[in-house]
C-alpha cells in the first residue's frame, strides 16, 4: 500500500504541472487588463511602474516559472518561518494578488475558516442524512419512504442553489423573519448568545448545500445497497441465522460503502473550493466568493493559486479513496 501511494504521488506531479500550465494559458488568453481598475487620475508613468512591480512587463513563461518557484519554495518556507520563528523568507517576494496587492496565501488563510464553517458543515450534515436514507430506502424498496426519498432527491438534483437560496431568504428571512439573510463573517463566538447567532446565520446556507449533497449520496447509497442485498453471501448469512440488523448493517453496508466512498472523497475538495453561488447569495466571505471576484478582476496569481490548490486536493482525495478501498474490502490489494 505504501509503494502504491508513493507511486501515485510521483505520477501526480506532471499531472498537476500540466493543469497549472493550462490554467495559466487560459488566463493569459482571457480579455481584460489587471490595471483597468486603477483610477484614471493615476498618471501613465505611475501605472507603468505598477505594472513592472507586479511583474506584468515580463514574458509569460518567466511569470509562470516564477509563480511555480514562489508556490513550491517560497510559500512553504514562509509557513516554516511562521511555525519555527525563523526569518529565511524575509525580503523574498511571495505570490502577490494583482487585485489586493497582498500575498495570496494570506488572503486564502483568512477566507478559509468561513468556507470550512459553512460548506464543511453542510457536507457533514448531508452525509449524515444521506447514508441512513439510502440504506433504509434500499431495504424498504418501493415503500412510501423510498418514494419520498426519491422525490426529495430529484428536487435536490433539479433545483440549483441560485434558486433555492433566494427562495429560502424570501420565506424564512423576509416573510417569517427567523434567520438573517446575510452571513456576518465578522461575528465572533464568545458565549452562548453569540453561538446562537452563529448557528442561526448558518442554517440557510447549510440547508441549501446539504440538500444537494444528500440527494447525490443517498442515491449512490441506495443503488449500491440494492446491488448487494441480492448477493449470495447475504442469503448465506441469513441462512446461518444471523439477525437482519447484523446482515444489513455489517455485511451489506460495508460492501456497499466501497463505491460511495469515491463519491464522498471526491466531494471533499469542494469544501475547500467553496460554493461560489451559495457564498455569493448569502454573502459568505469565503473561498468561492474570492475566486469569483478574482476571475472578474483578471487576477491571474489568485486564480492560478486557488485552482491549483483545488487540483492538489482532488489528487490527494482520489488517493485517499483508493486506500480506503483496501480498508473496506480486504480482497483489494495494490502491491
Amino acid at each position: 500500500m505504501l509503494t502504491f501511494a508513493i507511486r501515485r504521488l510521483i505520477l501526480s506531479v506532471p499531472t498537476l504541472l500540466f493543469i497549472s500550465l493550462v490554467i495559466f494559458l487560459l488566463m493569459e488568453l482571457a480579455p481584460g487588463d489587471p490595471m483597468a481598475q486603477v483610477p484614471l487620475t493615476v498618471p501613465p508613468e505611475v501605472k507603468e511602474k505598477m505594472r513592472e512591480a507586479l511583474g506584468l512587463g515580463q514574458p509569460s513563461h518567466i511569470r509562470y516559472f516564477k509563480w511555480l518557484y514562489q508556490f513550491f519554495i517560497v510559500e512553504p518556507m514562509v509557513y516554516w518561518d511562521w511555525m519555527v520563528g525563523t526569518s529565511y523568507t524575509e525580503g523574498v517576494q511571495r505570490v502577490i494578488s494583482w487585485q489586493t496587492r497582498s500575498p495570496v496565501m494570506d488572503i486564502v488563510v483568512q477566507r478559509m475558516p468561513q468556507t470550512l464553517w459553512v460548506v464543511g458543515m453542510a457536507y457533514i450534515v448531508g452525509i449524515l442524512i444521506a447514508l441512513p436514507i439510502g440504506v433504509y430506502s434500499a431495504y424498504r424498496q418501493y415503500s412510501v419512504f423510498d418514494q419520498a426519498g426519491t422525490f426529495v432527491s430529484m428536487i435536490g438534483f433539479s433545483i440549483p442553489p441560485f434558486f433555492t437560496g433566494p427562495l429560502l431568504i424570501v420565506l424564512f428571512s423576509v416573510q417569517l423573519g427567523w434567520f438573517p439573510s446575510i452571513y456576518d463573517t465578522t461575528h465572533v463566538v464568545t458565549d452562548w448568545a453569540s453561538f446562537k447567532v452563529q448557528f442561526l446565520q448558518m442554517i440557510m446556507p447549510v440547508m441549501v448545500l446539504a440538500l444537494q449533497t444528500t440527494a447525490q449520496i443517498s442515491r449512490y447509497m441506495r443503488a449500491s445497497m440494492l446491488e448487494n442485498l441480492n448477493q449470495d453471501y447475504v442469503r448465506t448469512a441469513r441462512a446461518k441465522g444471523l439477525s437482519e440488523a447484523v446482515v444489513v448493517m455489517v455485511h451489506v453496508l460495508r460492501n456497499s460503502m466501497i463505491p460511495v466512498v469515491t463519491v464522498i472523497a471526491l466531494g471533499m475538495p469542494a469544501i475547500f473550493g467553496g460554493a461560489i453561488i451559495t457564498e455569493n447569495v448569502f454573502k459568505v466571505n469565503g473561498i468561492g466568493q474570492l475566486l469569483l471576484t478574482a476571475l472578474f478582476a483578471n487576477d491571474i496569481p489568485m486564480v492560478l493559486t486557488l485552482t491549483f490548490i483545488f487540483a492538489i486536493l482532488i489528487v490527494l482525495f482520489n488517493l485517499i479513496a483508493d486506500i480506503l478501498y483496501g480498508v473496506l474490502d480486504p480482497r483489494i490489494r495494490y502491491d
